[in-house]
């Protein structure tokens, strides 16, 4: 790495950086609603989003600053194995095909904002409820966290903070600001930012992964060239190398399934979604967003041109900022920066609200102070939206980067655990509302207590999310393995309880509700933003 400062880089960034926050902050006024004091208008953008907001939207939202360096990584430094993510974002827009048309609708008959909010009208249990709240805050904090790793990682390589030895307070003055900006502009626009900004985020990542998928094979002799290099790396180390070692398929394949059911059990993949203003959007995204798996694939190739451009670096979140730094001329290598550090922003802004709406929404309003008026609830979402980013950055500052790395693996294994209740509750009521709140409880105990044992080269335990699966002996995702027992444990108490007669709570849906759409009876279709409502 480069001992000074990349100025010529920094500069393009600093432009791109200045840029984006200007629109954060101009987004108050875009589709500006009358009264703004609602968690509809601040939390989801007025729910009035189409097919190409939405999809720039959770594109910026799915495919964040981590993804842009972290996939390509993990084939630096595992090979192919680190190419689970794509067969996982291919698998998961099926899925999500049959199931986000139907949260819209009866998301959008009752006005629900969040999955928790869903879960306690169709259970009548603000105890699964706060279950499902709580966990999606948990697993959403180390997530923002690394959007903070992914801007320190391109700050790291333009070489802007000093070295080890510098003042703290100066070495992460630039993260500070860049935090700062963040959360001034998410306060002040809530969901209208990130949407606004993800346009440029969108462009910016599309631009340098076509420019580096041709530019740089090129200078490195083709991709012949750079597979053989990888291949040799691989095979000195004795691992898998391009292809995924024998050992390794279970993991690679439950991985893959787990964590395609994972990702939109996330609060900020939710609010995305319930941003749109119809079902047909949403079926629209479904179909055109594996646009990004294919972006991704050529993304992770990264990893092998790291390796044959020779990229040495002590830490691997720094291979393709540093590939970026050696390859491009510098003031392309800050256009790519920037494509990094505006990718954190979107999902950082996204994330820290769906977080603040989770907690406004399921603890605040249902536990502490029930008569909360829109206004009170705004209020609260946008001081806690705050506070998540803040502990976010405590976690980046205080902790090593592994650890906050670790603890978002631990964070999908969470999230996938509220999968029988969100999902299952879409398309059936006969799961009972305590078996599901017990199935839950085992899927969290087994899945951390099975992480706490797994130990890597940096820490004891939280090493990794892949352990012996119990009766079958391979290595495989802890996280389906617990999903595996979360659902068993649920279907057997439900037959328990439906033979004991357990109450049950009661269902304020309705079977159309599901199927309704913008123009329906009781679902409101979108309307001007100078007199947009605040309730459905």
């Amino acid at each position: 790495m480069n001992g000074g400062v990349n100025g010529v880089a920094l500069a393009v960034f600093i432009f791109f950086f200045v840029l984006v926050t200007a629109m954060g902050f101009l987004a108050a006024r875009w589709r500006r609603a009358e009264n703004e004091a609602s968690l509809d208008e601040w939390g989801l953008g007025g729910r009035s989003f189409g097919t190409w907001i939405t999809w720039f939207l959770l594109g910026g939202d799915l495919y964040t600053a981590y993804t842009f360096v972290a996939v390509p990584a993990a084939i630096y430094a595992a090979g192919a194995s680190g190419f689970f993510a794509v067969p996982y974002t291919i698998l998961v827009y099926p899925l999500i095909f049959t199931f986000l048309p139907r949260l819209w609708s009866v998301s959008h008959k009752h006005g629900y904002v969040t999955t928790s909010d869903f879960v306690r009208g169709r259970f009548g249990s603000k105890g699964l409820s706060l279950a499902v709240a709580v966990t999606g805050i948990l697993a959403t904090m180390p997530y923002i966290a690394l959007q903070l790793v992914g801007i320190q990682a391109v700050l790291d390589v333009m070489g802007v903070g000093g070295g080890e030895d510098t003042n703290w307070f100066i070495k992460d003055l630039p993260l500070l600001i860049a935090f700062g900006v963040l959360a001034a502009y998410t306060y002040s626009s809530g969901l209208r930012a990130p949407a606004l900004i993800a346009f440029v985020k969108d462009t910016l990542i599309y631009l340098v992964i076509a420019v580096a998928i041709i530019y740089i094979p090129i200078k490195l002799g083709g991709f012949d060239d750079i597979f053989a290099a990888a291949g040799e790396k691989f095979e000195a180390a004795g691992a898998g190398g391009v292809t995924p070692p024998d050992s390794g398929q279970w993991t690679y394949a439950t991985l893959a399934l787990g964590s395609a059911l994972a990702l939109f059990m996330y609060p900020h993949s939710i609010t995305a979604t319930l941003s749109s203003r119809s079902r047909e959007v949403i079926r629209r995204n479904t179909t055109i967003l594996p646009l990004y798996s294919l972006m991704l694939g050529l993304l992770a190739l990264l990893g092998f041109m790291a390796i044959a451009a020779g990229i040495k670096v002590s830490n691997g979140q720094l291979a393709i900022p540093q590939l970026f730094e050696d390859m491009f001329p510098d003031w392309f290598a800050g256009v790519a920066f920037a494509a990094i550090g505006i990718g954190a922003l979107v999902p950082a802004a996204i994330m820290s609200i769906a977080a603040a709406n989770l907690f406004t929404r399921n603890i605040y309003k249902d536990f502490i102070r029930p008569d909360a008026t829109p206004e009170q609830e705004t209020k609260v979402s946008k001081l806690v939206s705050l506070l998540v980013k803040v502990g976010a950055l405590v976690f980046v500052l205080g902790m090593d980067k592994t650890v906050a790395i670790n603890f978002q693996l631990l964070g999908g294994i969470w999230i996938l655990q509220t999968f029988p209740a969100l999902v299952g509750g879409l398309f059936t009521r006969w799961f009972h509302r305590w078996a599901l709140l017990a199935g839950w409880a085992v899927g969290m105990v087994y899945g951390t207590l099975a992480a706490y044992g797994v130990a890597s080269p940096t820490q004891a335990h939280f090493g990794g999310s892949s352990k012996e699966i119990p009766g079958i002996g391979e290595i495989g995702y802890i996280g389906l393995t617990a999903f595996v027992l979360n659902v068993l444990v649920t279907v057997v108490l439900t037959v328990v309880l439906r033979a004991a007669k357990a109450p049950d709570g009661i269902d304020e849906t309705s079977p159309e509700d599901y199927t309704a759409d913008a123009g329906d009876p009781g679902v409101r279709t979108e309307l001007p933003p100078a007199t947009a409502g605040t309730s459905h």
